[in-house]
C-alpha cells in the first residue's frame, strides 16, 4: 500500500526500523526544543501531512524507549489519523516523569501504525447470547 505524503517539514519520511516492524517512527519538526516538564503534556508537530486509503487509519502509539527511559508517552494512546483528515500529524506527548524532558528537532517521538478497519452499524435486539465469561468484568479472568 502506499500513501501519499506532503513533508512540509525538514525531517526524512517515517520509515521502518527493521524489516518486520509494524510501526513507522515519527520525528519531531522543530524550530526549537521543547521542554516537558514533569505532568505536562505537549503537541509536538512532524510537518507532515498525509492521505491514507478509504478503510484505514494511523495510530499514534508511544515509543517503548522513551517511556521506559524517560517516563514519555502518547497522551490518547493510541492516537487515530482518519483516513480523510489532511491537517499536520502532530503527536500529544506527556511526561510521566519526576524530571523535566528535553524534545529536539529530529528526535523519534511516537511510531505510526497503519490499520485497516471495519465500519459496523448496531442491531438493537432484547438480549446477548451467553459465553463462558459472562458479564465477568475488569479482574475477572484472574492474574495467572
Amino acid at each position: 500500500m502506499k500513501i501519499k505524503v506532503v513533508n512540509k517539514g525538514h525531517q526524512q519520511l517515517p520509515a521502518y526500523a527493521t524489516e518486520q516492524s509494524a510501526g513507522m517512527d515519527l520525528r519531531a519538526n522543530l524550530d526549537a526544543p521543547i521542554v516537558i516538564n514533569p505532568m505536562e503534556r505537549k503537541l509536538v508537530p512532524t510537518g507532515l501531512h498525509i492521505a491514507l486509503p478509504s478503510g484505514c487509519e494511523a495510530q499514534i502509539r508511544p515509543r517503548s524507549g522513551l517511556a521506559l527511559k524517560h517516563g514519555i508517552t502518547v497522551l490518547n494512546s493510541p492516537g487515530t489519523i482518519d483516513a480523510d483528515y489532511r491537517g499536520e500529524v502532530m503527536v500529544l506527548l506527556v511526561n510521566l516523569s519526576s524530571e523535566p524532558f528535553t524534545v529536539n528537532d529530529g528526535e523519534r517521538i511516537a511510531q505510526m501504525v497503519i490499520a485497516r478497519y471495519e465500519k459496523v452499524g448496531f442491531e438493537p435486539v432484547d438480549a446477548l447470547d451467553d459465553t463462558e465469561r459472562g458479564e465477568g468484568g475488569y479482574g475477572h479472568t484472574g492474574v495467572k
